[in-house]
């Protein structure tokens, strides 16, 4: 089916093999931002989709419509969402092998809608039969017999994603002496490196502050540690999308999560925006007061091995890191 010209929005109807994946993919697509309907009767499909009187449709519409659909008519369906105006319509067909279907069917328990008091296999075929107009006409046609939700997932998102799709990746800071980020899936302890809150110039700042942000990339170890975890990152963000995760959270830590923390997060966001990312950077700890009870935990021993201390400051690390 030819698309129309112009701007409009996508309208895509959703439609194939019961038990192919109309589900997954109407939930994928409202991640993405689209508005989704599923089982829409035909003689709601234009108001659905116009929605308020006189309002010009701005996101996309993903319809899902089978054998179960009030109205469903696989013969005139193509030309009724072609008639609708102010939006470029478009058919997706799922199938999957009949084999995997009756399978399916068996696993759920769940009866096929066109053989209630028959075999799986007759309404499959019966089925496969009465949307063999559809399927021809299909803009797009995706097989899901070998595909997992995941994959399924991520050909949505290759093929309807445009610039809506962008799963969320925050940078959070955070301090282990109130308790580590519960809405990490990566966490990284900086507490190897050198603490500024010693220094007295540097206690009253943060690392949102380039003096502590030079002072923390002086330690020896910093650099190279914040290289090799920007190449872990860059290495593993992309598998989590593929995977199909929509959220992200890398979090750092320190033990008061002011200083060292907060600078590993700002300079993080920073390559990895150099990388192609976009990362949004919240600092947990940040507002909150500094007291030398966070920092002072009696756990580590001075390293030694960082920058050297100003005067009045403690030599090597503190005790709480």
């Amino acid at each position: 089916m030819a698309a129309r010209p112009g701007t409009f929005p996508r309208l895509l109807l959703v439609t194939g093999m019961s038990g192919a994946g109309k589900s997954t993919v109407l939930h994928a697509l409202e991640d993405m931002g689209w508005d989704c309907v599923d089982n829409l009767p035909t003689s709601l499909l234009e108001a659905f989709v116009h929605g308020e009187r006189g309002a010009r449709r701005k996101i996309p519409v993903a319809v899902g419509m089978d054998v179960r659909s009030r109205g469903f008519d696989p013969q005139t369906l193509p030309s009724l969402i072609q008639s609708i105006e102010g939006v470029t319509p478009e058919i997706l067909y799922l199938d999957c092998a009949g084999s995997e279907l009756i399978r399916r069917y068996d696993e759920t328990r769940r009866r096929h809608p066109l053989a209630p008091d028959r075999p799986a296999e007759d309404g499959v075929a019966k089925e496969r039969a009465s949307t063999a107009a559809l399927r021809d006409l299909a803009d797009t046609l995706i097989d899901t017999t070998d595909l997992t939700p995941a994959e399924l997932r991520e050909e949505l998102r290759s093929r309807y994603g445009g610039d809506i799709d962008q799963p969320v990746l925050t940078i959070v800071s955070f301090g282990f002496a109130r308790g580590i980020s519960r809405t990490a899936d990566l966490v990284f302890d900086m507490r190897f490196a050198d603490n500024p809150h010693w220094v007295p110039e540097l206690q009253p700042m943060t690392g949102e502050d380039r003096a502590v942000q030079d002072y923390c990339s002086s330690d020896v170890a910093w650099t190279p540690a914040m290289a090799q975890i920007e190449s872990l990152l860059i290495t593993l963000i992309p598998r989590y999308w593929a995977a199909g995760k929509s959220y992200l959270t890398v979090a750092f830590g320190c033990t008061g999560g002011r200083h060292r923390s907060v600078a590993a997060a700002v300079e993080m966001a920073n390559r990895l925006r150099e990388a192609g990312f976009s990362p949004n950077v919240r600092h947990r700890d940040l507002a909150k007061p500094q007291s030398d009870a966070v920092e002072d935990t009696p756990a580590e021993k001075p390293s030694g091995t960082g920058p050297s201390m100003k005067s009045g400051a403690r030599d090597g690390n503190d005790a709480g890191e």
